[in-house]
């Protein structure tokens, strides 16, 4: 009997037509991923840009300006908000463009509002207003340490829209007693909420000063 050779099975190949759908397949699921990635990323520019323009501005403190209140590399939130609808007051922690550059931001405490005179001597703050012609003594115990001096030897009468700022840290501070009043139209907020350490996480209350003794 003659030996048979085997005839070989040629390889089956996907036909042409499955192979162009697999491909159509892929291609429009990569399509709808990129289309839904791009709607998150625009619903949450629509929810989140208003919100960091009209309403809070995260911060890093940098420095030691304000010292005990802030300390360096802590990240907070700035109400952008309550300056919109009220005035700022003596006390408040204000986030403003720096006046010697506009392109950073410096963090400080009101000291004097619009029209007031404030004198520094001696380490003694002393405002001079309507309300109290003859002057009073700033009363900083709720924030300043006794060991904070609060240097200086100046005479300054605030025009309309502009605000005497310092920080807390009197002894490391740029301040007002170094670049003059700062301009009602550089504030960007007051702060308000510090996120960062969680162990000193807390909300800012406005300052309250004590009632002025005559």
């Amino acid at each position: 009997m003659d030996e048979q050779t085997p005839i070989p099975t040629p390889e089956t190949s996907p036909a042409p037509e499955a192979t162009e759908k697999k491909g159509g397949r892929f291609a429009s699921e990569v399509v709808e991923f990129i289309w839904e990635t791009v709607k998150v990323v625009i619903i949450s520019l629509v929810i989140i840009l208003p919100i960091r323009y009209y309403l809070v501005q995260p911060f890093f403190v940098k420095g030691l300006s304000m010292y005990p209140t802030y300390h360096d590399k802590e990240y907070i939130l700035v109400d952008k908000w309550t300056y919109r609808t009220s005035v700022p007051k003596r006390g408040d922690i204000l986030l403003f463009k720096a006046p010697p550059d506009p392109t950073e931001y410096f963090i400080k405490r009101i000291i004097a509002l619009p029209g007031e005179r404030i004198v520094i001597k001696e380490n003694t703050v002393t405002v001079f207003n309507a309300e109290f012609p003859s002057g009073f003594v700033l009363d900083e115990g709720g924030y300043l340490p006794e060991s904070h001096i609060t240097e200086g030897n100046l005479d300054v009468t605030l025009l309309e829209g502009e605000f005497f700022v310092m920080g807390d840290n009197r002894q490391h501070s740029s301040d007002s007693r170094a670049f003059g009043p700062v301009d009602r139209n550089l504030f960007s907020g007051m702060a308000w909420l510090r996120l960062w350490p969680f162990d000193r996480l807390d909300v800012l209350e406005r300052f309250e000063y004590p009632p002025v003794i005559e």
